[in-house]
Parts: structure tokens; C-alpha cells; sequence
């Protein structure tokens, strides 16, 4: 009865306008929030390095092969880097200044023993576990995380003795043992393999085993500094690349790849979810204007029912109840909609190389949710104080 007096009559051009500038809004918000989420989530779990970190070097010219110009940072470079207004946090990595070599020490992989070159970073860097990531003299091994690229060499000299490639699974498995040598002395140390990187050349250790390495096993020349590890501000990654440009420093291709990416689909979605944000807002705006006019127009009718001895909630009731299906439709809507334009994007993103998790983001439909419950607490208000200014 109450819906039938108050809704069948109505104009509903309004509202309809307000419905399709809502349900655009919601499906740009829920779409820009979720590869927003998906994009920042690119790579990780397949490297041991932190969010938005990169090493970086200086560029090798013909006058560094001369030893014209120095390829190691200075404290002077390193302090200027640090107080740059992308950098979010910089250290120098530590290389080792001693003689160390690996070997195999398993019956699984044919013996091989080759000089290598150990690195260490602090732990607030990597994604390694703290518990794995720790060495003291006398532990039973010491956990390292190994260049993708080693692997592949292991694998090619395991297939050229006839035996089957090595899994990252199997390689974690096998023993090995790091020699550390200098004149008249010798040390062994077995070694376990606790993950793997792409971002680095060199075969990273605890800085725990870089210090006694350095102190025990100390070469004559005095260790100098030629990377750094920095992480970069979100959305600064272009002041970044344009500050490696005129100093001339450089970082892995891949590394750069990955940042720009990142940083510029970053920012076109985080453009999105404003505009998206904003287009929510105006027809949500619009809604609110047509709940009132919808009482504005029917206080002769509003009135007359309280009069006939309904009570003021129930026709509050009735009132919020048709909005929140109109949200209901809407919310609906947007996500069925997210869900076919989600279907089209990942298969482009995964033809163009970029492959992403394709699971829904929670706080993507988190974000309707939030909305749907704003619209509705807004429209209840918003009857309530129209319904009782008739009394």
C-alpha cells in the first residue's frame, strides 16, 4: 500500500540517470581498485627483494676499463643519493673482501667447484624470512640466496654429464660448501640454498658471514663500495630514472622495466579511482536529491497515511527498502560488469606477457560494499528527517 501511494507515480527519469551514473562509477572504482592491487602485486613471490627496490651502479665506460674514473660510491655520493626525495631507503652492499668458492657436496649433482662473488643486505631489504636469514660461527650451514643464472649453469653442466636438470625445489636440497681461503689459511663451511633472485649477480649471504669473512679472510686491498641498494617512493619512480640518466648510474633492465610499469599503470589507475570516486559521489548526490523530492512531493500523501495511524518507521522503512534495492541493482550490476571487463583485460595482459594473479581483490568489492552501506545510512537519514518534518 505504502509503495504502491509513494513510488507508482513517480517520475523516474531522474533516478534512472542516477542509477547509470552510479553503476559507471562503481564498475571504474571496483575495476581502477583491483589492477590498482593486481599491478602493485606484479613479481612478487618470484623475488627475494623488497617492493619498488633496485641496485644500482655506476655505467662502465671505456675510461673505467682505464682506470680513468672510479666505479665505487664515495660517502659524499652515497649521503647525496640518500637525501634525494625519491629515495625512501639506501644502503650500501657489501661485498666480499676475501677469497671464497663454492662446491657442490651431493651425490644428486655432479662435483663442481667454481670462485664466486658474495654480497649482503640488510634483512628490512629482502622479503627473506628472518628466521632462515641468520648465521652465526658455528651454525650448521649458512643460508644463501643464489642467481637464477648459477642454476642455469648448473643445470647445463648437469646435462652435459647425462643428468636430469635441477628443480628450485631439488636445488634447496643439495649440499654445498663455501671455501674461504687466504695466505695459510683455509676454512669450509657447509651451505644451504634458501632461495633465489633474478635482481642479483652475485650469490647473497647474512651480513653476519660478510663481517667474519671480511675480519678472518682479509685480502691486503681495502674493500671498496660499487653497488647500493635503494628502494624507491611510490610514484617517484620517474624522478628515479631521471637521476640515474644525468649521474650516469643504471640498474637491471628488467628491474627498470618492472618499475616504470608499475609506476605509470600506478598512477593512471590511482587517476581512475578519483575520477571514479567523484562520478560515485555526483550520482549518489543526484539519488539523495530525488529520495528527498520523492517526500517533497508526496508530504500530502506521507501525512495522510500517519494520519490514518501508520507509523512514521514504517513508512521510513518502506522508503529505505526501495533504495536499497535501487543500490542493491546497481552494486549488482557493476560487479557482474567488473567481472565480464576483468575476463577481456587479464587475457590481454596475459597475451601481452604480464601475467597476474586472476582471483578478485577483496578490497575491490570491499569498496562497493563500503559505498552501498554509505548510500544506504545517507538515504535513512535523509527519510527520516523528510518523514518526520511532516508530523
Amino acid at each position: 500500500m505504502i509503495k504502491k501511494i509513494l513510488f507508482s507515480y513517480q517520475n523516474k527519469s531522474q533516478l534512472i540517470i542516477a542509477m547509470i551514473g552510479s553503476f559507471l562509477g562503481f564498475t571504474f572504482l571496483v575495476t581502477s581498485i583491483h589492477y590498482l592491487i593486481r599491478v602493485n602485486e606484479f613479481g612478487e613471490g618470484e623475488e627475494i627483494l623488497g617492493n619498488n627496490t633496485m641496485i644500482i651502479q655506476k655505467q662502465i665506460n671505456n675510461y673505467s676499463s682505464l682506470k680513468l674514473s672510479k666505479n665505487d660510491f664515495s660517502e659524499r655520493e652515497i649521503e647525496s643519493i640518500r637525501k634525494e626525495e625519491f629515495t625512501e631507503m639506501l644502503q650500501p652492499i657489501l661485498s666480499n673482501n676475501f677469497d671464497v668458492s663454492l662446491q657442490t657436496d651431493s651425490e644428486l649433482v655432479p662435483y663442481l667447484r667454481t670462485d664466486v662473488f658474495v654480497q649482503s643486505v640488510d634483512n628490512e631489504f629482502t622479503k627473506i624470512d628472518t628466521n632462515k636469514w641468520k648465521w652465526a660461527p658455528g651454525d650448521e650451514y649458512i643460508p644463501i640466496v643464489l642467481p637464477r643464472e648459477f642454476l642455469v649453469m648448473l643445470n647445463t653442466f648437469a646435462s652435459a654429464k647425462g643428468i636430469p636438470p635441477i628443480s628450485d625445489d631439488l636445488a634447496k636440497s643439495i649440499g654445498f660448501k663455501f671455501t674461504l681461503s687466504s695466505p695459510g689459511k683455509k676454512e669450509m663451511e657447509k651451505v644451504r640454498i634458501v632461495g633465489f633472485t633474478n635482481e642479483v649477480s652475485a650469490i647473497l649471504v647474512p651480513s653476519s658471514f660478510m663481517e667474519y669473512g671480511n675480519i678472518n679472510f682479509p685480502k691486503d686491498e681495502p674493500a671498496i663500495i660499487t653497488q647500493l641498494m635503494l628502494t624507491v617512493k611510490e610514484g617517484r619512480f620517474g624522478d628515479f630514472e631521471n637521476y640515474l640518466e644525468k649521474r650516469s648510474l643504471e640498474s637491471k633492465e628488467n628491474s627498470m622495466i618492472v618499475g616504470k610499469l608499475k609506476s605509470v599503470a600506478g598512477t593512471l589507475f590511482s587517476i581512475l579511482i578519483g575520477i571514479s570516486v567523484i562520478t560515485v559521489f555526483l550520482a549518489g548526490l543526484v539519488l539523495v536529491q530525488y529520495a528527498q523530492l520523492l517526500i517533497s512531493r508526496n508530504e500530502y500523501e506521507i501525512r495522510t497515511l500517519l494520519r490514518q495511524g501508520y507509523s512514521p518507521k514504517k513508512i521510513i522503512k518502506s522508503i529505505l527498502l526501495y533504495f536499497i534495492k535501487v543500490f542493491a541493482v546497481i552494486s549488482g550490476a557493476s560487479i557482474i560488469a567488473f567481472s565480464v571487463v576483468k575476463f577481456f583485460i587479464d587475457k590481454l595482459l596475459d597475451k601481452g606477457g604480464i601475467q597476474i594473479d586472476a582471483g578478485f581483490t577483496f578490497l575491490s568489492i570491499l569498496a562497493v560494499i563500503f559505498a552501498f552501506g554509505i548510500y544506504t545510512i545517507v538515504n535513512y537519514f535523509n527519510a527520516k528527517r523528510g518523514v518526520l518534518k511532516t508530523l
